[in-house]
């Protein structure tokens, strides 16, 4: 009877955490979006979203305006696009924000195109290596706003200081999402932290 006690108890404690920790990681999405603000930087990335045959997707086109502002505020002296392709496609996200910026004027020394990443984390590893290749320690990311907290969580955990420069307008602004976006925010770093993250250390040694 005192250890059915013991195991009930253990699980009641189990099942409160997984409960409460969702909501904590939740309401950290929320904040974040609601307050987050970008600093000056080394760099300021970028993440890709869904391109159409080179031409940037609304989504994509509120991300490369916003970083365009950022960079005309002084944040950062470069601007690094980063996004790979699906199959079959001739373009890939990078390339496709990265020929809009040049279109509006940007020198070929203002950007850095980085055409691999599938999701956040993949594209994250990929530009953070780039940085630290050429001694860049702070970046600037662009991206929707309750994108903000797991973008900067991934790059953090990568030695790599960060803040973010949400959209402001547009298919991914906070006017335009809600609990569906934090819930499959809360998911995505949950799968990170648990999942994703070890991957990372665990590559890390194999290299070492």
């Amino acid at each position: 009877m005192f250890l059915f006690k013991i195991v009930r108890r253990i699980f009641s404690f189990v099942l409160l955490l997984a409960i409460i920790f969702p909501l904590y990681v939740a309401g950290s999405i929320w904040w974040c979006a609601h307050h987050v603000g970008p600093r000056p930087s080394d760099a300021i990335v970028v993440l890709g979203a869904a391109e159409d045959n080179g031409n940037p997707t609304p989504l994509l086109a509120q991300r490369i305006n916003q970083a365009k502002l950022a960079f005309e505020s002084g944040l950062a002296p470069v601007i690094i696009t980063v996004g790979g392709g699906q199959s079959g496609d001739r373009f890939t996200e990078a390339s496709a924000s990265y020929r809009t910026l040049r279109a509006e004027g940007f020198s070929k020394k203002q950007l850095v195109e980085l055409p691999v990443g599938k999701d956040t984390l993949t594209s994250t590893v990929a530009y953070v290596a780039y940085m630290k290749a050429h001694g860049w320690h702070s970046v600037v990311i662009t991206t929707d706003p309750y994108h903000c907290y797991r973008a900067m969580a991934e790059a953090n955990d990568l030695g790599v200081k960060s803040s973010c420069n949400p959209v402001m307008q547009g298919p991914g602004s906070l006017g335009a999402t809600g609990i569906r976006y934090i819930t499959r925010e809360t998911g995505a770093y949950l799968a990170y932290k648990t999942v994703g993250q070890f991957g990372i250390h665990l590559s890390d040694q194999v290299k070492k």
